[in-house]
This record gives C-alpha cells, sequence and structure tokens, in this order.
C-alpha cells in the first residue's frame, strides 16, 4: 500500500500545478482573448412609436498602434455593417504614429456620419505602470505627465471627413428621416468635462436624444437623464479588462459601478424604463488595452451595433462572431 506521503500531493507539485495553470490563464489573455474581437448587437428603443430603425455602431478604445494588424483587418471590416451613424466614443490612439492606419481602419466609415469625443489615451502617450493598479478602484490620479498625443490632427481629420465634434457642446444631425439632438463632453476621467456649457432640457422636436461621453462618471450620466436625454454611450472601462466568470468586472476605473462595466442598462440602474429623470446607458468594453497591459479576460474586446427602435420593447440580441 502506498505511504500516505505518496498518496499526498507535495506543496511543490501544489504550487508547479498552480503556476501552470496561471501561464495558461495569461497565455490565453494575451495572446488569445485580446485579439478574439467580438461584435455586439443590441436594440434600443428610444424613438417616436413607428419610427424607422436607425443603425448606430459604437465604437471605443481602439488603443492602436500601427503593428496591430488583426485590430486594424477587423475595424475596417465593420463598413459592410453599412451603419447609419457611428459614435467614437475615445481612446483611438495608442502611439504617435497610429492616426495614418487607424483613419485606413475607419476606412469606409469615415463617410458615415459620424460624430466623436476623446479620452485620455487620444491627449497623453500610455506609460508603464504598476499592473495591480488596473484591480484598484479608481484612485483619482490622472496620468498627464507623458508626452502629448497628436489629438489635433486626429481631430482636424475626423472633422475633414465631415465627423462632428461633440467636445463640451450641444448640436443636431438629421441622419436620413431621423433627428438627434447630441451632447457631449470632455473626457471626464481627466476631468475635462465642462457640464455647465451642455446643461438644460435636451431638444424636445428631435426623433432622439443622444448623451455622449468618454467616461461614465455619474455626474455625467445624472445630468444626461435629467436634462432628458434618451440615451449615454461611453467607453473606457474595457469592461473590467479582467473578470471572473459568473461575477464579471471587478472595477471600472471610474465611479460607475462594476455591474454596469459594460453592456446596455438603465441609468439609474433600478430606473424603469420611460421613468421621468432617467435615460438607457450602453457602456462599450472597447477593442483594445494599453500596450503595457496586454491582456483581457472573460471580457473580449468589442464594437457593438446598436439598433435604435420605436418605443415598444427592448432586446439586447448577443453577441455576433
Amino acid at each position: 500500500m502506498p505511504s500516505r506521503a505518496a498518496r499526498t500531493p507535495s506543496l511543490a507539485g501544489l504550487a508547479g500545478i498552480g503556476a501552470a495553470v496561471a501561464a495558461a490563464g495569461v497565455a490565453y489573455a494575451s495572446l488569445v482573448e485580446l485579439r478574439w474581437f467580438a461584435l455586439r448587437t443590441a436594440e434600443v428603443p428610444v424613438l417616436p412609436p413607428g419610427h424607422r430603425p436607425l443603425k448606430v455602431l459604437h465604437l471605443s478604445d481602439l488603443h492602436l498602434t500601427p503593428s496591430q494588424h488583426r485590430k486594424h483587418d477587423w475595424v475596417r471590416g465593420l463598413a459592410e455593417l453599412e451603419p447609419d451613424l457611428v459614435v467614437d466614443t475615445g481612446d483611438n490612439l495608442a502611439h504617435p504614429g497610429a492616426i495614418p492606419p487607424l483613419l485606413d481602419a475607419l476606412g469606409d466609415l469615415l463617410d458615415v456620419p459620424g460624430v466623436f469625443v476623446f479620452g485620455s489615451n487620444d491627449y497623453f502617450a500610455p506609460t508603464a505602470r504598476n499592473p495591480v493598479r488596473y484591480l484598484l478602484p479608481d484612485d483619482g490620479r490622472r496620468a498627464t505627465h507623458t508626452p502629448p498625443l497628436p489629438w489635433r490632427e486626429l481631430r482636424d481629420a475626423f472633422l475633414d471627413r465631415g465627423w462632428t465634434d461633440l467636445t463640451n457642446r450641444r448640436t443636431k444631425l438629421t441622419v436620413g428621416d431621423t433627428t438627434l439632438a447630441f451632447a457631449g463632453v470632455d473626457d471626464p476621467h481627466l476631468e475635462y468635462d465642462d457640464l455647465a456649457s451642455v446643461a438644460g432640457p435636451a431638444d424636445p422636436a428631435a426623433h432622439v436624444r443622444v448623451g455622449v461621453a468618454h467616461a461614465p462618471y455619474l455626474r455625467v450620466l445624472d445630468q444626461f437623464a435629467r436634462d432628458g436625454y434618451d440615451a449615454t454611450l461611453a467607453g473606457h472601462t474595457h469592461g473590467g479588462q479582467l473578470c471572473l466568470p459568473g461575477k464579471g468586472a471587478l472595477v471600472t476605473n471610474c465611479d460607475l459601478e462594476p455591474a454596469r462595466a459594460k453592456g446596455l442598462h438603465r441609468h439609474p440602474a433600478d430606473a424603469a424604463p420611460d421613468a421621468p429623470g432617467s435615460s438607457w446607458l450602453h457602456v462599450s468594453a472597447g477593442l483594445g488595452t494599453s500596450p503595457y497591459a496586454p491582456v483581457r479576460f472573460c471580457c473580449r474586446p468589442e464594437a457593438t451595433l446598436l439598433t435604435f427602435t420605436a418605443r415598444a420593447g427592448f432586446s439586447e440580441a448577443g453577441t455576433v462572431g
């Protein structure tokens, strides 16, 4: 009969198994899921009864570098969806030379009506950080000491192609037979948002009213909901980036609770559809990460095709690809 020592795994053996599992997890998160791009779809009932649906492509957090050819090609293929409108919620760049490949990746999408705001990684280059900080709640520190990125050139390129800058401004846009009223703010994570400049009741004459921000801080969501915006679109959270099966995101890098780190929700969280002072909230988990933290776990990189429909119900169709 084997001895007790022979039947009991040694501490060294258990440590070896644990190390192997951890290594496999890191390999999956950095080599597989990081490049396993997902197209998500959702219906948002915000249009007047009987109105034709509007296809809205929500892009966020590409964090593009010139060497990310797989991401480039996947984004370029999104034009085949033929959206009616593109909403870009920022953090497009992660390298000073990323504008030419970004514009090429967007390709024919730049011929579609579009609106945009910028995030911190459009303004400032990413930098190496202690990876543990990605798992901690937002500490209020802002990385504004790194070299600037060419955001002015990016803004000018978007404007030249006809996209609309929503940085701390309100405007209207007609897409087909749909009139949209927008309010957008500069990056709340950097505290660049000027909420006073976009305050006030949303245009009641528009078919739909949309708020746009990079980071979904509660102060921004609260004001947009109070002012009568039907939906707010944001990014920034990376969906938590490192999530637990069955639990989801652990952190959001802002004051939004982890349960709403990605996807379509109500704001306030417990509000019923069409409740006064409430709105829909869509948070994109985004398509990239900082080049210094190139991992995703249980949180695939994503873009979302939202279909604005008449106010007759709600469904979230899921994932394609």
